[in-house]
């Protein structure tokens, strides 16, 4: 059987990666009501109205399965990381409060309104409501991002104590908040949370289009998530770059296995576009770019970027792990970029929603997103390893000193078991909702008449079918 700490780490990443499938959604769609709802009061156009309507369903479902996977994180800390929780309670306590009293009770509170107040409060409250809870949403992200920054890149802090009582303490708490890492991190996080709201709602919408059903409804909601998802798409490697950046300046090592690089020469580092790094020969096998590395972690082609040789082999992270997951994320992050480009062109040309082909790479591309939230995680986690605390506490030192390996084992098999059963109601609860469709708008606009139909043809045709217009209301 797996050892305790090995255990521990599966369990949490099981329950983070499981709960982190649902946040990044509340965080985008969120969005998208409020530019949906404030086309709707600018308009008036009923059609608005009904997309607001119905994704704000879909958001209240995705927010109770959020509230509801994550409070078991939280549980974990104090039962499998003791004394990880002793040493950065007070840190990680204070932005955990805050991102309860700042971010939940905000969105949670306004959340009743945006669900139930359609025709209880006037429609600016409404689309008040709705901004407090994209709000909400992301100052959520703020607190998390910051506490888990926190643990890559440590400041504003002292140690007390010695030993198993060490514990860290704040003694600035905006240099906390504002550690070298929670910026870019922050920023990266919620490009991608954009990119999976945007790829989510265009993939429902085009499954409209396919089959005839709701067409109004459908092309508004995804031309609304074309333009937000490219957007975001262009954005993602610009701060990806910025962050990769810092990560070389503050966890060198996490860099280098993050490139599969492991020597540090003399002259310019190349980048591999696809590979495999062999952490026992020291080597990296694969397809590279020579200076490429160096030209964008120090803007000269010719300067070396640190490799892992430069650190203790017992301070690698693990390589493997952390390089393809990094290259995964980045080569969907440019597929996102091709398609939304490429979908945006077509609706420039009005061609989109007759180009059934890629309507279905749309529908059945909604996963890539998810993953490439989820790897990128992974990326940014396993390559903090050994370190849960980065340079102050490793992660076979933090854990619970009365947690036996078999309990671990056995809540494991637990929250697969629950999990999959919650995750199987999510979906066919889903389905329900994308099968009935949005609700018809209460004030349908009215049927062209006559002569409506003439000015229009008249105005395409030329003067002709004006004149006969105005003959026809005369």
């Amino acid at each position: 059987m797996p050892d305790v700490e090995i255990l521990s780490r599966v369990q949490f990443a099981l329950t983070v990666m499981f709960h982190y499938l649902f946040p990044p959604l509340s965080i985008g769609l969120g969005v998208l009501l409020v530019l949906m709802e404030g086309m709707y009061l600018k308009t008036r156009h009923p059609q608005y109205e009904a997309m607001a309507k119905f994704w704000t369903k879909i958001f209240a479902l995705n927010f109770a399965m959020g509230v509801a996977t994550g409070i078991v994180m939280e549980f974990q800390f104090g039962t499998n990381w003791a004394t990880y929780s002793r040493y950065v309670g007070d840190v990680f306590g204070s932005a955990l409060a805050a991102e309860g009293i700042f971010a939940f009770f905000l969105e949670s509170g306004f959340l009743a309104v945006l669900v139930f107040g359609w025709d209880k409060v006037s429609p600016r409250m409404h689309f008040f409501a709705t901004c407090m809870v994209a709000l909400g949403a992301f100052f959520s992200s703020i607190w998390i991002i910051v506490a888990n920054s926190w643990q890559q890149t440590p400041a504003g802090f002292h140690i007390v104590g010695e030993g198993l009582q060490a514990r860290a303490e704040i003694t600035d708490f905006w240099a906390m908040v504002f550690n070298p890492s929670s910026l870019h991190r922050l920023t990266h996080t919620v490009i991608g949370a954009y990119i999976l709201s945007a790829f989510f709602v265009m993939s429902i919408a085009a499954y409209y289009v396919l089959r005839g059903r709701h067409l109004d409804f459908a092309k508004r909601s995804f031309t609304i998530a074309l333009w937000f998802g490219l957007v975001a798409s262009l954005a993602a490697p610009i701060s990806g770059h910025f962050q990769g950046q810092k990560v070389a300046v503050t966890q060198p090592a996490k860099l280098a296995a993050m490139e599969g690089h492991f020597v540090t020469g003399d002259g310019g580092t190349p980048l591999y576009l696809v590979g495999h790094p062999d952490a026992s020969g020291g080597r990296t096998r694969g397809v590279a770019v020579p200076g490429l590395l160096s030209w964008l972690v120090h803007g000269d082609a010719a300067k070396p970027v640190t490799g892992l040789d430069q650190f203790p082999r017992e301070d690698w992270p693990p390589v493997a792990i952390t390089f393809h997951s990094f290259r995964l994320m980045v080569w969907l992050g440019l597929l996102f970029i091709a398609l939304t480009a490429l979908a945006a062109w077509l609706h420039w040309r009005g061609r989109l929603f007759e180009t059934r082909w890629l309507l279905w790479v749309f529908v059945w591309a909604v996963p890539l997103p998810y993953i490439a939230n989820q790897v990128g995680w992974i990326a940014a986690e396993v390559g903090r390893q050994p370190w849960v605390v980065y340079g102050l506490l490793r992660t076979s030192d933090a854990l619970s000193k009365a947690v036996k390996a078999e309990q671990v084992l056995g809540s494991i098999i637990m929250f697969l078991l629950i999990y999959a059963l919650l995750f199987a109601v999510f979906l066919f609860i889903l389905d329900q909702k994308i099968k009935q469709g949005p609700e018809a708008p209460e004030h349908p606009e009215p049927a062209p008449t006559a002569a409506g139909w003439l000015k229009a043809a008249g105005a395409r045709a030329g003067t002709g079918g004006a004149s006969l217009a105005d003959a026809e209301e005369r």
